[in-house]
């Protein structure tokens, strides 16, 4: 089992940013690929970024790429989501997500753990 606790959500004007942090526990961190992914209200969860096990293969999607950076930091078990430029279209709750596998990630089907997800705000 993997625990997955995200923080760092919050309220913020468009154009301003934050930085979201999931802190994992349980099993080796460094053994998961590590994504993640936001849902607004009535939409499907959508993937937003996702990053190797050691960190040197990132993917994002197109809505925020050149906006949002992933990275992590296995000796502290931890996942970060650095948000700039934020709209209000980037309004959502936002979880983060670790998947054993080796290929996709792109999906909610293809990660194995979930954290409770951290709501982000952005006015306009």
């Amino acid at each position: 089992q993997v625990q997955l606790v995200e923080s760092g959500g919050g309220l913020v004007q468009a154009g301003g940013s934050l930085r979201l942090s999931c802190a994992a526990s349980g099993r080796t961190f460094r053994n998961y690929r590590m994504g993640w992914f936001r849902q607004a209200p009535g939409k499907a969860r959508e993937f937003v970024a996702l990053i190797s096990w050691g960190g040197g293969i990132k993917s994002y999607a197109d809505s925020v790429k050149g906006r949002f950076t992933i990275s992590r930091d296995n000796a502290k078990n931890t996942v970060y989501l650095q948000m700039n430029s934020l709209n209000a279209e980037d309004t959502a709750v936002y979880y983060c997500a670790a998947t054993a596998t080796s290929y996709g990630g792109s999906y909610p089907d293809d990660y194995d753990y979930w954290g409770q997800g951290t709501q982000v705000t952005v006015s306009s």
